[in-house]
């Protein structure tokens, strides 16, 4: 992806000078110059040192001192914010204890020596860390005589000691970690070697989850990052003392699950190495070119390679004296958000970020669905702006016939039909940038054809479904987490294939099509932040099924589906008063007879999107409505793929977020 952002030199039309300053004084999402700047903190000649050297990322050349860490160790936990470095623990040598679970800092503005920030829970070393802006983690290591599975993790932004933050899958140390902004991930290990990759989130404490595996089960490698891929350099195979040193370069995306690939190779292979990073360039210094405990074959080679590009790394320069297990720490990474581009599609010329929530959010999102064929794309689209869709990403699978919902940094998708199988998976996507969906857990039965989407920013609610029988059940999950859905309650009746709105404190549920009667006319309602069973609110002005839902916090409206006698794609639009309870009004037509579309909405446009056409059969055309008026619908755009059916839809601003 191009740099959002001109260089100042270059500032010119939108981007001028005073803009760059105002963002970077009010609004922080300008890089600044400690991005750029890489330290490498204390490691082993034979004996511990304290140095830190600094190089600038982007301009290649020799190391230069910065300062001295608190103590002499090596094999710290280290990683950075936009303006400090952190080393955590570590092996101090010599004496009882000889590790450490002192948390040493530096600010990146003055040059200098470490100060005192606070403690890890264990003393240890080897451990792998993770970070962002505002929270560090740091996991796994050895703490004689046992091998640790503990995360802690620390908020930069104040002085004190770690807390308990879950387990890894497995006690190890020797481990690597990395991250972007939501995730942080830790892989390979000791005793032995180990190919295992983990992850947690940033947003909740708990256990690591698997991520995937390593091409091979390796030993002490090194993270780094930009916001949506992961690096793992070097390390060794084998086990001590005979490792064997490697020099490649695997690489994952932070939005899936799965196994690491190969992206190229160090200039030499070597274990034990430190990594700092920017948001395109990663820089690997040090490490040992023999066993990971020899230090007869110490390096101080620094190579670096382009994470946009797969390909070796090339020769960098110098650090200031050759040492293994040293930490590396920058103001870059992948976890910093204000140090990464904004992708244009999804942010103001300027930099700052496009609202998100009820009254401002303006993303709408479609997923899954079928057409010619069955597919997993997810596609974007500003509301407030008449247009196509574009590409997002892709669901973990295809899918149609999903249930979903949104929180407004989150969309989710639950349950379906994938191709033939009806499913009780559930998918999640961050909203900021674009890329794939991820798993987020599983419903509590596996259903499809649930009633639209119903939430708001706390929780998502998926209501009925078809098991494949018509099904009255109520999950809910929490958005900001990853895990199962939890049991609600009961919708009113049976039923399936109906449609939801909802404000922030009360969901809707409205027709569908059950056993008895098999086009429904009711609406029922649930108070989000409770459980318990859906109450009777009123009745639609027609029965039907399959219509699509959009609603801001005061009004909900059902678009189109199918209605009996005879049995045909309907043009009706009816509308109710969230916080009142009552029947349905009319609210006017849509284009044409319609069923199967999915819908998005902020708080004063609802999109109907693609679904089954009464005159051509699926359709690509998405229609729009101003929600707080009356009247009949206008063509907004087209999907960006094709004419499809059976998918659902999202946003960030639905009338559920407040």
């Amino acid at each position: 992806m191009a740099e959002s952002y001109p260089r100042r030199n270059q500032a010119r039309g939108l981007w001028k000078i005073n803009d760059i300053t105002k963002n970077i004084k009010d609004e922080g999402t300008y890089p600044q110059a400690y991005s750029n700047k890489g330290f490498f903190g204390g490691g082993s000649t034979g004996s511990n040192v304290n140095t830190i050297d600094q190089i600038i990322i982007q301009s290649a050349g020799n190391a230069t001192d910065f300062g001295d860490l608190a103590q002499a160790k090596n094999g710290m936990g280290s990683t950075g914010t936009p303006t400090r470095a952190f080393w955590l623990g570590g092996y101090t040598g010599g004496g009882s204890p000889n590790m450490t679970s002192q948390i040493d800092t530096i600010n990146f503005a003055t040059a200098g020596n470490c100060s005192d920030f606070g403690d890890t829970s264990v003393q240890r070393y080897m451990m792998g860390t993770a970070g962002k802006d505002t929270r560090i983690c740091v996991a796994g290591g050895y703490a004689s005589p046992n091998f640790q599975n503990v995360i802690d993790f620390i908020t930069p932004t104040t002085l004190g000691d770690a807390t308990d933050f879950g387990d890894l899958t497995g006690s190890r140390s020797d481990v690597g970690g990395t991250s972007n902004t939501t995730r942080g991930v830790f892989f390979a290990g000791a005793p032995g070697t180990s190919n295992v990759i983990d992850f947690i989130e940033f947003s909740t404490t708990g256990n690591a989850v698997d991520f995937g595996d390593l091409p091979t089960a390796i030993k002490s490698p090194t993270g780094s990052s930009t916001s949506t891929k992961g690096f793992i350099s070097g390390g060794g195979s084998g086990s001590y003392p005979a490792d064997t040193p490697v020099n490649t370069i695997s690489e994952i995306t932070f939005g899936t699950l799965g196994n690491a690939t190969d992206f190229g190779d160090l200039t030499t292979a070597r274990i034990t190495a430190a990594a700092v990073c920017d948001n395109t360039k990663s820089v690997i210094a040090g490490g040992s070119t023999a066993s990971s405990q020899d230090s007869r074959n110490t390096s101080n080679v620094i190579d670096s390679f382009t994470m946009s590009t797969r390909g070796n790394a090339t020769d960098f320069g110098d650090l200031s004296v050759a040492r293994r297990v040293a930490g590396g720490a920058c103001g870059g990474h992948g976890g910093i958000e204000k140090s990464q581009p904004r992708a244009p599609e999804l942010y103001s010329p300027t930099g700052k970020v496009v609202p998100r929530g009820g009254g401002v959010g303006d993303l709408g999102f479609h997923y899954g669905g079928s057409g010619p064929s069955d597919v997993s794309t997810i596609g974007v689209v500003q509301i407030s702006a008449l247009g196509n869709t574009q590409d997002f990403g892709d669901l973990t699978t295809v899918a149609k016939l999903n249930g979903g919902g949104s929180s407004a940094t989150r969309g989710i998708r639950g349950g379906g039909q994938i191709p033939s199988t009806i499913v009780n998976t559930i998918d999640y996507w961050e909203m900021a940038s674009k890329g794939n969906a991820a798993d987020f857990g599983d419903l509590t039965a596996a259903r499809r054809s649930m009633l639209g989407q119903a939430g708001n920013d706390t929780r998502g609610l998926f209501q009925g479904g078809n098991t494949p029988s018509e099904s009255n059940v109520i999950d809910y999950i929490t958005f900001a987490t990853i895990g199962n859905a939890t049991d609600f309650g009961d919708c009113v009746e049976n039923m399936n294939l109906g449609g939801a709105v909802s404000s922030n404190t009360r969901g809707l549920n409205a027709g569908g099509t059950g056993p008895t009667p098999s086009y429904s006319v009711t609406i029922g309602y649930v108070t989000i932040a409770s459980t318990g069973n859906a109450t009777d609110f009123g009745d639609l002005t027609v029965a039907r099924y399959a219509p699509v839902n959009v609603g801001s916090s005061t009004r909900g409206v059902f678009m189109g589906g199918y209605v009996p006698s005879p049995t045909t794609r309907s043009t009706v639009m009816d509308y109710v008063t969230i916080a009142s309870t009552g029947n349905a009004t009319d609210f006017g037509d849509i284009d044409a007879g319609r069923a199967y579309g999915g819908q998005a909405s902020n708080q004063t446009r609802g999109l109907y999107m693609g679904g089954e056409n009464s005159a051509s059969g699926n359709t690509a055309n998405i229609q729009y409505i101003t929600i707080a008026s009356t009247g009949n619908s206008a063509s907004f755009g087209d999907l960006f793929e094709q004419n499809m059916q059976y998918f659902n839809g999202c946003s960030n601003g639905h009338g559920g977020l407040s």
